[in-house]
Formats: C-alpha cells, structure tokens, sequence
C-alpha cells in the first residue's frame, strides 16, 4: 500500500482560507491543492466530511450521517459558475474572523445562499445525472434526506423524541411524511448532489496535480443520526430505541477519567449474521472518495471500551471483542486491496498490534508521543520506526508542535527532546525542526499539520479530545502560502527522499 517514500499535509477543508467564512470546495481550495505541488507534496490529509450540526460543536467525527456530506462546504463559487446563483447574491458577505470559523453565522449565510441555489434549480428540467446520482446513492440517501427535513420539522429534536410512528419509520407514517416536507427533503437530495459533484471535481483536480487525498472515517456514528435512525438493528439499543451502552476510552493521556464519547456501540453479533453489510457499504463508499482511508479509533474493530448508558464518566467501562478476523477477511474479500490505515494511538493491547500486523495495515507514529518512557520501547521514538507507517508531528487531536513545546514539555521530556536533536530549540523553530524529524524517518509517508509548518502556537490547535466545546475552529488566514514557503518545503522533502 505505502510504496515509496512521500510526504503530505493535514489541513481540514473548513481551515481553508474562503472570503465565505470556512474553507469549502471552491477556487481556494484550487490554489492550496497548488502550493502543495508547488512544495513537492503528494498528500492531503482531511478530517471527515460528513454533515456536521451545532449540537456537537461541528465536530466531524459526530455527524448526522456516515455517508452524507457537510453542505457548508459547498462552494457559492461554483454554484454561480454553474447558474445557480448570480453575482448580486453572493456579493457582500458578512465580516468573518479570519482565522477560525464562526460557524453559526456560517451557518446562517451559507444556508440562505443554498436556499437560493436549490429555488433556481427547481426552476430548470432535471439533469440526468441528478436523478443518476439520486438512484445509485438511493440506499443511505432517501432516509437521510427525510431524517434532515422530519428534524427541521420539529425544530431539532432527536428523532427518539419524535411521534412513535416516524421514531420507529412506520410505512404510513413515512409516506404521510414523503408527501407533507416532499419540497425539503428534495432540498435535501439537492445539497448532497451539489457537495459531491463539486467534491469529485475537485478530487480529480488532486489527481491531475499529482496529490492523493486521505480521508478519516470514524468509527462511531451520533445517536442522533440518520443511519441509527433508519438502521437501528445495527445497534446495541433498547426496545424503545435509546442506546444500552455507549462507546468511549478508558484514562489515557488525554483525560485522567477516560472519555465518554456518547455514541452508541455496534451490535457487532448482529453484524455478522448480515455479512457486516452495513459496514461494507460504507467502507465501499469511502474508498470512492478517497486514495487512503485512516479508520479512526482502529482498536474498536478489533476490542471497544463499552460503557452503560447513564454513566458520567468513562471509568467503568469494559473492553468487549469484536468479530476481527471475520469482519477483516469479509473485507478484502469484497474489497482485496482495500486502502486503508489504522489509526492505533491511546490504548492499543497486544490483539490490536497482532491485527495490524497480520493484516499489514500501515499504522501510526506521532513524534510528540516520542519523548516520553523508554526511548527503547516508545515505538513513537524515530529510532523505532518502521517502513510500513505513517509519522506525523502531531494529529488533529494534538497541540501544534509549537504550542506542545511551550506548554506541555516539561523536564525529562524536553531534556530528551534536546539531546536527540544535539541542541537546545528555540520555540519559534521547534516545528520545523521535528518536520525534518518527520520527513527522515523510515516511516514511508510524512504527514505533517498545516499549522507545524506555519509554526503556528496554541491557539492554532484544532481539538482538545476530552474538551466538548472550543474545537474545530482554526482557519489559516489568507496569503500565508508562498513561493518562498513551498521551495522551503520542497527543499527537505527532496533532501529525505520523498520527492
């Protein structure tokens, strides 16, 4: 899977610089997917983009769908080159911060201006590969689209709080429903439409420039989401549909009392029986989208952290097995080179070691992690590298690489820091001076965050794990990508043979 050496960038699409407020699909995007051909990069790493909502912050990893996409990211751009919208429409835009998302004034503009779009689409006879893209997606998008538009009716409640006849989809319920919100649901169907056709353009550009896109697929779904909704089987429920259990971590180091993720955990028996259908498909799903896929939270395929509902705290958990190896060989029977990686950070026992290994999956290595515990053991330490794996300076979950330096790195650790570098760092070149750590291990990709190469502190982080709210908001700030920057990049990424 990983063949040769190479080298890429993990940057959200939302952190983007947009005169829209967040990054989007739009010629912005265009001209990053420039500046890393321009800085010799073959990879752009994304978090997940699915349908985010308010309720849980935008996180992207608690989502109203596993396979709808994240309509503010549709670009007003676009939509006026393909006669949706006119220039007198989108001319004006609100002030935006310009280095993090304000996403319910986001919200609100992007909303009215694909109000807008969806009215002028009405008004035109339908393209084929509307109804084309409306029939092949037709599995996950019909009850998707009517899960959005039945909220939207009653005003955000979950659908459990919903009358019983729509909670549990009854057929009459349904089709009363279809016929009432037929002009929001097709809304809905509309949005996907336009977010996927502007996001395969824009993937096709990827390639045409030589850049593979990396994609994140968390493991768990929301409660509140279309696919327990319509999919409930799938879950470890109770007979009126609220969750017996729910998904987290144990103490780790990232939180003293484990997190508590409020997902509900999969009914892995029932899995089985069905061929783990539901799971292929969206697997199938994400590697049309994307070159590589990292399964978030990859030791939940193989044992989860299953915590009664009702607890405030992850601590009395259990760890329960999943069907590993029957779930892997379903797999790479129906999908042989299935280009995946697994995220193995936290928590990882021996079982999930054995299942990377016997399966070959690339796994993790992240150099924040490496200056801690026995330099003989930490597999993080750039001496215990292996080929097959992917390094990073830090992910999404962690600091910048700056402000882990300042803020976070205290005695023994940075005085280790400083004797593997043969110095002591200055703060303000701490990031670069561990991407040239990244971009020389074994590891055969490097993936480095936008923000480590903007050098860029704290205040630039994207998520704090054990945190609920103040995450996901960082945004670059326009004309910080240059000729200058790129040949910097270009230049290390050369000198350790990733180019």
């Amino acid at each position: 899977m990983l063949k040769q050496r190479s080298s890429g960038i993990l940057m959200h699409v939302t952190s983007v610089p947009s005169e829209f407020g967040i990054g989007d699909f739009g010629p912005t995007t265009y001209k990053f997917i420039d500046f890393l051909k321009q800085a010799g990069q073959n990879c752009w790493q994304i978090l997940p983009l699915n349908h985010t909502t308010d309720k849980t912050g935008h996180s992207p990893y608690n989502c109203f769908s596993a396979f709808a996409g994240n309509p503010l990211l549709i670009s007003p751009v676009l939509l006026h080159r393909a006669g949706l919208l006119t220039r007198g429409e989108m001319a004006g835009p609100p002030s935006f911060p310009a280095d993090k998302v304000d996403f319910a004034k986001v919200e609100r503009y992007k909303h009215g201006l694909l109000d807008l779009a969806y009215r002028r689409f009405k008004e035109r006879p339908l393209p084929a590969d509307y109804e084309r893209f409306c029939t092949e997606h037709r599995v996950w998008l019909d009850s998707f689209a009517a899960f959005v538009a039945i909220k939207r009716h009653y005003r955000g409640r979950s659908w459990s709080d919903w009358p019983a006849a729509l909670r549990d989809r009854k057929a009459k319920a349904l089709g009363a429903v279809e016929v009432e919100l037929a002009d929001a649901i097709e809304r809905e169907r509309f949005l996907q439409y336009v977010f996927y056709a502007q996001y395969l353009d824009l993937q096709r550009y990827c390639h045409e420039q030589g850049v593979q896109v990396i994609g994140d697929l968390p493991i768990y779904v929301a409660y509140d989401s279309a696919d327990v909704w319509s999919n409930p089987e799938v879950f470890k429920l109770t007979k009126d549909k609220n969750p017996k259990f729910i998904a987290g971590v144990p103490p780790d180091y990232f939180s003293k009392t484990g997190q508590l993720w409020g997902n509900p955990v999969y009914d892995w028996d029932h899995a089985e029986r069905t061929g783990f259908a539901w799971w292929m498909q969206r697997i199938k799903h994400n590697l049309l989208l994307f070159d590589l896929v990292r399964i978030d939270h990859f030791r939940g395929l193989v044992a989860y952290w299953e915590v009664p509902a009702g607890h405030k705290t992850a601590i009395r958990g259990k760890w329960v097995k999943a069907p590993s190896e029957s779930f892997f060989g379903t797999l790479f029977r129906q999908v042989p080179f299935a280009a995946i990686f697994a995220e193995d950070l936290g928590h990882i026992t021996a079982d999930v070691r054995e299942a990377v290994t016997k399966y070959q999956f690339p796994c993790m290595r992240v150099l924040q992690f490496a200056f801690s515990g026995d330099p003989k053991r930490n597999i993080h330490m750039p001496h215990n590298h292996i080929a097959n794996a992917i390094v990073y300076t830090g992910t999404h979950d962690n600091n910048t690489t700056r402000g882990w330096f300042e803020n976070e790195m205290k005695g023994p650790a940075r005085k280790r820091l400083s004797d593997y570098l043969g110095h002591k760092p200055a703060a303000r070149d701490i990031s670069w001076e561990l991407v040239r750590v990244a971009m020389s291990s074994v590891a055969r990709l490097a993936i480095v965050p936008m923000q480590d190469v903007l050098s860029l502190g704290a205040s630039a982080r994207m998520n704090y794990p054990a945190k609920a709210t103040g995450n996901w908001f960082w945004r670059m700030r326009d004309g910080r990508l240059d000729a200058r920057l790129a040949g910097k990049l270009r230049d290390l990424t050369a000198t350790c043979g990733r180019l």
